[in-house]
């Protein structure tokens, strides 16, 4: 087994200079402002087009004369193949170098979602949807290393504040997006609102982001495949557990998938560059603002999923009236998340996280006991506070580690933050679906069960607050870590 002293975790030459030349202190001006505008139009691109499909599945389901049940999979698939591939991704970004691969996955998405406007069959458009997936994924997976290549030190937080509000403003226009473009155009054009934005995305990327080049490192091949096997045989037996298949075979599928994930970690254990960054989760700092961020990822995929029921079996309110409801936590998310991800460059992570859940769980507990006849006011401040919340904690959580991790493994790192939130947000959905199963997603249930969630991951958050947890060696910490 390799001990994590052999891991190659020492800072490199790369940690103080990239190979294009470029200071490990962020790039100069004004060719950092292009690198921004390209990774934040990659991240509105890949977030709108994966959430977006969602309000056009009865429009597809009734064209393509199949069932809504079968619809459902143009999301499935999408997401599934995002988890599977983020690592394995991210890890042939170390050795291949963060802007190609970044760029070769906008490519690869931009050609799939064209190619959705020849689909006359539903397995075509699944095809098609797995291929969108490997480029999101291709890109996704050094999103995050690309931003610490950006942005100086000091100020990374703020990079990853930034992030954080394209992908919450991303989300939040999605839905509103696909419904305004299905009013006037067939729904292959649900997707290509995306081209665009690859295409300039692209253009700005060519001139202005940083070129890191690739490590000369083996890849993990086989950590490759048990990931791809383990993430897929995980949520698929869950999937159908939850979604009305044969328990047994669910049960066996998710049995299976416990196995492969044993194999995989005993696997990686002892792999000198490995697909999953064991080496970095044995830092105590990185693996409780792992767990942190799942939890809390968990947490807001519970309500924001189970809100739309209750609301509207429980209380009567119509779609629209939800939609107004739910729209105040994206909203506020917008200016917590930059002013968190600012903070956490001079604010420990541990403490902002610590308030931020706090407040998060003051705001579950008060969307579980909801009263009588919710009015909007009702429903917007608590919304509201519980977005702030969640703001609080994710971009101080992301900006700790991306930061923490040595500068050569920062792809490896974005690649865990990412794979964390798919994870969160899909055990959630299945959490939610679990409890509608069981008739309990429709009342206070699922908050308070976010409310459990959100208060491990303040726990999380607060622990690394402990001197004794941080890294052996503070000279490799860059500011705000901890």
């Amino acid at each position: 087994m390799i001990r994590p002293s052999a891991l190659d975790l020492a800072p490199r030459k790369t940690d103080r200079e990239d190979g294009g030349g470029l200071p490990a202190d962020g790039m100069p001006s004004p060719r950092r402002y292009l690198a921004i505008a390209a990774i934040s139009l990659g991240t509105i691109l890949t977030v709108i087009d994966g959430q977006i499909a969602g309000v056009a599945l009865p429009t597809i389901a009734h064209d393509l004369k199949v069932d809504s049940s079968a619809a459902v999979l143009i999301v499935t698939v999408y997401q599934l193949v995002l988890v599977m591939t983020l690592l394995p991704f991210s890890a042939l970004g170390d050795r291949i170098g963060l802007k190609r691969l970044y760029q070769i996955g906008q490519i690869v998405f931009t050609i799939a979602t064209a190619m959705c406007f020849f689909a006359k069959s539903l397995p075509f458009l699944l095809v098609i949807r797995a291929v969108q997936s490997l480029g999101a994924a291709a890109a996704l997976s050094v999103m995050s290393a690309l931003v610490r290549s950006i942005y100086p030190a000091r100020q990374l937080g703020r990079g990853m504040g930034l992030n954080s509000v394209m992908v919450s403003v991303s989300a939040a226009l999605a839905p509103t997006a696909g419904g305004l473009i299905l009013a006037v155009a067939p729904w292959p054009w649900v997707f290509a609102v995306g081209v665009p934005f690859a295409i300039l995305s692209l253009a700005l990327g060519r001139f202005g982001l940083p070129d890191v080049p690739g490590r000369k490192a083996g890849y993990d091949t086989m950590g490759a495949v048990y990931c791809v096997v383990t993430f897929g045989l995980i949520i698929s037996g869950l999937e159908t557990g939850v979604h009305g298949g044969s328990q047994t075979v669910a049960a066996l599928v998710f049995a299976a998938g416990l196995i492969a994930a044993m194999m995989f970690v005993r696997h990686e254990l002892g792999e000198r560059n490995p697909i999953m960054p064991v080496d970095l989760l044995r830092m105590p700092v990185l693996a409780l603002s792992t767990s942190g961020a799942l939890c809390a990822f968990m947490a807001s995929m519970t309500l924001l999923l189970s809100l739309p029921f209750r609301l509207e079996h429980g209380f009567g309110l119509s779609p629209s009236e939800v939609g107004a409801m739910l729209a105040p936590w994206p909203l506020t998310t917008m200016i917590v998340a930059p002013t968190a991800g600012a903070l956490s460059d001079k604010v420990p992570a541990g403490l902002l996280g610590g308030i931020g859940m706090t407040v998060a769980t003051i705001a579950l507990l008060l969307l579980a006991f909801l009263p009588a006849h919710p009015g909007y006011a009702d429903m917007a401040w608590r919304m509201a506070l519980c977005g702030s919340g969640f703001g609080l904690f994710l971009a101080p959580n992301a900006r700790l580690i991306v930061g923490s991790a040595p500068r050569h493994r920062a792809a490896s790192a974005g690649g865990l933050i990412s794979t964390t939130r798919l994870s969160g947000q899909t055990l959630g959905a299945t959490l939610v679906a679990a409890l509608l199963a069981f008739g309990l997603g429709e009342g206070p249930v699922p908050p308070l069960v976010a409310t459990c969630l959100a208060v491990i991951a303040g726990v999380c958050s607060v622990a690394r607050l402990n001197p004794a947890l941080r890294r052996p060696s503070p000279s490799e910490v860059e500011p705000g870590a901890a």
